[in-house]
This record gives structure tokens, sequence and C-alpha cells, in this order.
């Protein structure tokens, strides 16, 4: 045994230098120019990175007003996957780490909800901060019902200038320095990634015009400011404004900073505007058009509060555009939905009005990757269907969130319920590494796609010359990066018409994949926005019908357990596909959405959990998504 030992060191060490000087002396590439090892000199991201873009815990006023006291801290510790106990005293943690995470606390009244609740004594001195200060002490429904007021008095204006601390109050710089110090006490690069981060909360008249406002930077740059805000005189709830404040950043700090919008479908109408709603309705110019393409390059897609892809009253021929639709009104349930409203809400109509404003203005200020987030203001992110905490501490797992009502509209019309929530989502960004640079990189070039929950891989590229043999390639991505470009991207000059080349893997740990499809909108000859939705790849060999549709896949839930199997469905699907309806004068946009076979919604272990007979139109199966950022194609000039 020890001659053998002897004799495998000596050609285990000696052969790699034989190959290196007689066969190879140089490491020559092979003859397509790249080298031996097929993972060397790598020039595009390899790694998909998974986690949260908008968190808030129990700094924010509707959240710790609710009763959240999870902080900052506890809120990373759940998140890189350490077991924490809930806001009602419950034990979660999470089936998998996240790999990154950017707590968003409000930037309006940041520090005020913790007076409030200690009853200090400039909060007691006001009458609103005392009512508020005693119904939180009181704690329950009484509670409950307090935060969702605060947030509709701060909603419409009516907040109590004593309870809307701004910067200058010291109690405000005291807590933005605890969060940028817990982040940097949490940054993990390479294994847990954390952002300095906060939301910026324009509500107009209770419309939500929401912005996340992402760092790239560390305490070094993010230090040197405090958040703006969306009251004046220091703020202002007009997004030219903030874009300006994103701007002083950059030039005094040498810093980087972007923002992600989110719930246009509680914008009623003005997150895609056409018009300028700060100023009258007077038309958009370049200038905005320029500086919100600039500043803001995602849109959040999907979250707790609503899935944001499409609405079925607009795209009526969309079997899967009925997904988690919230439509009831403003943020706060003060002004009713109307169909009008729609166009200026959704990702898909906005992504045709950029179309149609670059016609126009020569610039497409809608030009915006996809990404998902919860939203949640419970300080745990929780979006696996059968371990979710919900949005608000209220509703957190029991037997009566489900049935709660949250929202009624002004002529006393319940409009929501504790079913209504979803449990989305997430952000899945391509990156070269995990870390602030890497991955806020790759956020800022949108090569990005938003998930209802799941961690399934997506990748999609655009060209001119892609093969049906390509998606077969286990070297796929080197193949899609060496012929196109990636999804967040412009179609490169070509001719003919563009293929795209499309693969998708399912979770590891969930469901299979139904089918993948590549929606496509254009402004045609005439100037009128054109949508059109194209099965790409499918499971388990359908065929389609004489409209060209693709059956529903079927259902293997078992809603007595509740729980499914993966008998149908494919664990991955691939295509390469070319535009059979493209005209090269029509300036266009496409993006890919993958979605699984269908499984049990988070209500359906409720029911099973809490032995509930729910009613009918509680939804209890569902089926799961991810949206990629799309990639556009502009006619030459």
């Amino acid at each position: 045994m020890r001659i053998a030992w002897s004799i495998s060191l000596f050609i285990s060490l000696s052969l790699p230098c034989l190959a290196q000087d007689a066969i190879n002396p140089q490491g020559l590439s092979d003859r397509s120019g790249r080298p031996y090892s097929p993972n060397a000199d790598r020039a595009y991201p390899t790694q998909v990175y998974f986690g949260d873009t908008h968190v808030h815990t129990g700094l924010s006023a509707d959240a710790g007003g609710g009763g959240t006291r999870l902080m900052p801290r506890d809120a990373y510790r759940l998140a890189r996957g350490e077991q924490v106990v809930s806001n009602t005293g419950q034990p979660v943690k999470l089936a998998q780490p996240l790999d990154f995470y950017m707590i968003t606390d409000h930037s309006d009244a940041m520090g005020a909800i913790t007076d409030i609740i200690g009853g200090a004594p400039n909060i007691l001195a006001d009458e609103q901060g005392r009512r508020f200060h005693d119904a939180f002490a009181a704690g329950g429904e009484e509670a409950r019902v307090a935060a969702f007021e605060l947030t509709a008095l701060f909603a419409q204006g009516e907040i109590s200038p004593a309870l809307n601390y701004q910067p200058g109050n010291p109690a405000y710089a005291a807590v933005w320095d605890d969060i940028i110090a817990a982040a940097e006490e949490f940054n993990d690069p390479g294994v847990f990634t954390t952002f300095i981060a906060y939301e910026w909360t324009s509500l107009v008249g209770g419309r939500n015009l929401h912005r996340n406002v992402i760092f790239r930077d560390g305490a070094g740059r993010a230090g040197q400011i405090l958040p703006y805000t969306t009251t004046p005189p220091m703020g202002s709830p007009n997004p030219r404004d903030l874009w300006n404040w994103m701007e002083n950043y950059e030039t005094q700090t040498g810093g980087r900073v972007l923002a992600i919008p989110h719930n246009g479908n509680l914008s009623n109408g003005w997150m895609f505007p056409l018009r300028d709603d700060f100023d009258e309705g007077a038309p958009l110019d370049a200038a905005y058009a320029e500086a919100r393409a600039r500043w803001e390059p995602l849109y959040e897609a999907t979250q707790i509060k609503g899935d944001g892809e499409a609405h079925p009253a607009l795209s009526p021929e969309d079997e899967f555009a009925d997904f988690e639709t919230f439509d009831y009104g403003n943020l706060d349930a003060s002004v009713p939905k109307t169909t009008a409203m729609l166009p200026g809400e959704y990702v898909r109509s906005g992504l045709q009005r950029g179309l149609a404003l670059e016609a126009e203005l020569g610039v497409n200020p809608f030009k915006f990757g996809l990404v998902g987030a919860s939203d949640t203001h419970t300080g745990m992110t929780t979006v696996e269907e059968d371990n979710n905490f919900h949005k608000f501490t209220a509703y957190e797992p029991g037997p009566d969130r489900t049935a709660h009502v949250s929202k009624t509209l002004p002529d006393g019309t319940d409009a929501l319920w504790g079913w209504s929530y979803g449990a989305s989502g997430l952000t899945a960004v391509w990156a070269e590494e995990n870390s602030r640079g890497a991955i806020w990189d790759g956020m800022s070039r949108r090569e990005t796609y938003a998930t209802t929950g799941p961690r399934m891989r997506v990748r999609f590229f655009g060209g001119w010359d892609f093969e049906d043999s390509d998606v077969l390639r286990r070297d796929l991505a080197q193949v899609g990066y060496s012929k196109g470009v990636p999804m967040g991207s412009d179609l490169l000059p070509g001719d003919g018409a563009p293929s795209f080349l499309v693969y998708a893997l399912r979770d590891s740990m969930g469901a299979n994949l139904d089918r993948i499809q590549i929606i496509k909108g254009w402004l045609d000859d005439g100037g009128e926005l054109k949508e059109a939705v194209y099965d790409v790849a499918w499971s388990d060999n359908r065929e389609p019908d004489e409209n060209g549709k693709i059956a529903p896949v079927g259902s293997t839930v078992d809603l007595s357990i509740p729980s499914y199997t993966n008998t149908i469905g494919a664990p991955e699907l691939g295509a390469v596909w070319t535009d059979p309806d493209f005209v090269p004068t029509q300036s266009a946009f496409y993006y890919v959405r993958v979605i699984e076979i269908p499984t049990p919604r988070w209500t359906a272990y409720d029911a099973v959990k809490f032995n509930l007979e729910l009613p009918s139109e509680v939804p209890l199966t569902l089926q799961e998504r991810a949206y990629t950022s799309p990639i556009w194609y502009t006619p030459q000039q």
C-alpha cells in the first residue's frame, strides 16, 4: 500500500507539469479563443443572488405602531438564516437564508414611533400624540386600528407636525445613524450582503408614489447625509425633487444611489403618467424622461400588496393576468379605483407608455427592469407560502387573520381582507459576486428579475442569430452573452427578426415549471400600443389548440394536507424563439414570464393548521411565477 501511494503521489504531482510544458506550454486557448477551462476569464456574471429590497421594522411608524417590535438587527438575523421570535411570540425561521437584504424604513417621521410608544414629553404635549400613545399602549385591536389611522392621516397630509419627525430632530439623526450601523455590522460580503437604504414615502391624496432609495455605498458616504423626506419645506412629494436630491448626493459624496418605485396599483393612475401631475397636467418634458430613466432603472413588480405585472381589464386575452390582483383604490382606500386609472399603474402598460413617450420626447422615461420584494412591516421576510407571517404584526399566524377586514371604501363597502394579501416576493440579481458593489451594479444595469417567492434560475438573451441548438448547450450563458445581450439591455442592430434564448430551472426546493412565455409590447406604425403573449416552452408534451393556446397543465394539489407533487410540469424549460410578427420600424420590448405548476397558497395552509372553513372567494392555490427585466428594440434612425 505504501508503494502504491507513492506512485500515485508522483503521478498527481508530475502530470500537470508535463501537460503544461509538452502539450500546451503557454496555456493556449481553444479554437474559439476561450481558455481550455470553461470557468476561466469569464467576463459575465455566473451567479444569481436572491434578496429582499423592501423591508420595514419597528422603526417605521406604521409598523411599530401596529405592534412590530423586531428591529433591523432582528430582521438581519432572520434573513441570514437564524431563528428569531416573531412580534407575537412565535418562533420563525426561513427554509434557506437570503443572499442580500435592504431595510427600507420610512424617511418621514423616522424615530417618532419610538417616542410615541415611549410617551416622550413632546409627544404627550400634542393632542394627536397623546391619543396615539394611549392606543398603542392599549395594544391589540385598538393598536392595529390606530396604526392604520396614522397611515391615513399621513396619506392625507393631516398628521401633526409634532409626530412627523424630520431631519434636524435629534431623534431622527440618531435612528438613521443606527440603521447605518446595523447594516455595516451585518454586512458579510460573499455570504450575506446588506445595503444602506430607506423608503421615500410620497403620498398625494393617498396615491402611492413610494420609492425605495438604495445606496451602493457604506457608512463613509451614506453617513454624510440624512434621508430625503416628502414633507415641505425640507422635503417634497414630487419625484423630480427626489431625483435632484439623489444627484446632489452623488455630486457631494462621490457615491452611487438608485430608486425603486413600487405599488403603482395603489397610485390611482399616477405611477406611470402621460402628463405632469405635479404641474397641473402639463406635458411631460425630456428632462423628466431623462431623470426618471437615470435614477429609476428598476420597478418593484410584485409584493405583498398585490402583483403589478398586468391587469385582466388591460390584458383580457392573457389568462394569467389576474394574479394576486389588488385594485380597490388608492393606498388608504379614500378614493375607489376606476378602469381609466389602470393603464398608469401596471408594469406592462407602463412599459408601453414608455414607448409612446419615447416617440414624443426622444427619451423613454419608463425603461425599467423588474424586481420583487416583500414590503413586510413585521421585520420578517417570509415569502414561502407555508411560512407566511404576513405584512402586519396583527396578521401574523392565527385563526382570525384571513377573515379580518383590512380596508373599507368611503361608502362603507369592504374592499380588502386579510386573505387578500399575497406572500410575494424576491429580487434575483445576476452578479459576479455577493457584494454591495456587484449586486448594486447588476441592479443598475437591470440584469434582474422578480419572483413571487420561489428561487428559480432564469436566463434571457436577445440577439439576431440564435439557433435552436443553442438551448441544448450546457454553457448556455456563454452562448447567450457571446451572441446577444442579457435581460435589461437594448438589442444591438441586426438583420431580419430578433431571436431570443430563454432558459428556466425550477427552485431546487420547489415546484416544477408549467411554461415559459415571452410578452411583447410595441408601438405600431399608427401610434397604437399593442401587446401579445407567446408560449415558447411548456411541459408534458401538450399541443397548441387551433388558436395557438396551450391547455392548463393540471393540478396535483391536495388541499387536505396541503401539498402537491412534481408528477406534472418540468424541472427545466428552455427555447430559442424568433418574433414571428416583427416589424423593423416599430419600437418594442420583450420580457419573460415563467410560471410554475399549481401549488397551495398560504390560505390553504392556514385552513388546515387552524381547521378553518374559508369562503369560496378565498383562493387556496396559485401558480407562482417570475418576471424578467425586458429587452428593448429601437428602430435605427
